[in-house]
């Protein structure tokens, strides 16, 4: 007897996968890698890992409790560095888990999305399973990879999204947007949701955050996964208006953000100091890297953050080269630009060893 299958609604066939950076464990195995030999500059990651406080914490979390649905403490850690409500922060299983729940709460079939490109795949991939139409706006310079303000105004003003997606600082051109125009297209367009995706706001010095405007349409995602070298246990947080929030939490799965996650965070948000001193070191670290790529011949995109696009021609060539020497970068074809990869800054005796496999 033939039994049929039930077919998955047209959303889920018709959205192509994201492709990401980071070890594809599979592909190592076929090339007879092991994760330990990789040196991994395919993420943006803080490469000086976690607080030593942190891995306490994880080693003293309880396996045999559910962890808090709510995440009370790390929630009311957040709500007293920013200064809001407890009300306007949502916990998830890192950034990627609430661009997620934002299309599950917000994108009805046929909703437009402003996306502005190229940037994290995510955003579209949660918009188009929804049923949503995604409109992509691509960097007016293709040379720096900048957005002109006076595009971005007249998109919105033509097609009135009803969710816009922006990254600043942008994921994979280091790109910063000023907080001001934010503050302009969130005035001029009341049911236009932004979320502001902020993940690598601490890799930028002296950056504000949009968070500061306040405006009931501006949600703000962080990642506690790229400053605090938490991307193994996944953790984010979004902070914005009640309602807004309160839609994202109502469709979350229960416990999302488990024990250990939850012990990482609230560790991490205290050790500013560890934090500050990585981050000081990493700034300097770039610097050098940026030289040496630059005395192989290689020019790096301008970028405000510690990772860059750098063109090289053939971006899957030159990665498949390097990581038969072990070394690991992010092929950006699925950003759309075939002729460059991505670098992140390591730590200085990393880097080196980047610049002696070219």
């Amino acid at each position: 007897m033939i039994h049929a299958v039930p077919s998955p609604r047209a959303e889920v066939l018709h959205t192509p996968r994201v492709v990401h950076g980071a070890i594809d464990y599979a592909e190592l195995r076929r090339w007879g890698l092991h994760q330990d030999d990789i040196i991994d500059f395919s993420v943006n990651s803080n490469p000086y890992g976690p607080a030593p406080a942190v891995r306490e914490a994880i080693a003293r979390a309880a396996l045999d409790r559910y962890p808090d649905r709510d995440c009370l403490v790390l929630r009311e850690l957040l709500a007293a560095r920013y200064a809001v409500a407890l009300e306007r922060i949502v916990v998830g299983n890192g950034s990627a888990e609430l661009i997620w729940l934002l299309g599950v709460a917000f994108i009805r079939p046929g909703d437009q999305a402003l996306i502005l490109t190229p940037t994290f795949g995510e955003y579209a991939r949660s918009v188009a399973l929804m049923g949503g139409e995604v409109i992509a706006l691509p960097a007016a310079d293709v040379g720096a990879f900048t957005f002109s303000p006076e595009t971005i105004t007249e998109a919105l003003d033509k097609i009135q999204p009803r969710l816009c997606f922006i990254c600043n600082p942008n994921n994979p051109t280091g790109q910063v947007l000023p907080r001001d125009l934010l503050a302009r297209w969130a005035e001029a367009h009341p049911h236009t949701l932004f979320v502001v995706d902020e993940a690598y706001i601490q890799f930028v010095p002296g950056m504000i955050s949009t968070m500061s405007l306040d405006y009931a349409n501006v949600l703000v995602l962080r990642s506690l996964t790229k400053d605090y070298a938490l991307a193994g246990l996944r953790l984010g947080y979004a902070v914005g208006n009640r309602q807004v929030v309160d839609a994202i939490a109502r469709v979350r799965p229960p416990w999302n953000v488990n024990a250990f996650a939850l012990a990482a965070g609230q560790a991490a948000l205290t050790a500013t100091d560890y934090l500050q001193a990585t981050l000081g070191m990493l700034r300097q670290a770039r610097d050098s890297f940026l030289a040496g790529l630059h005395r192989h011949g290689l020019e790096a995109v301008p970028s405000k953050t510690h990772f860059f696009l750098v063109r090289v021609g053939d971006g899957a060539a030159f990665r498949q080269r390097l990581l038969r020497s072990g070394i690991l970068v992010r092929d950006a074809a699925s950003f759309g630009l075939p002729a460059y990869v991505r670098l992140s800054t390591h730590r200085p005796e990393e880097n080196q060893r980047f610049l002696d496999s070219l």
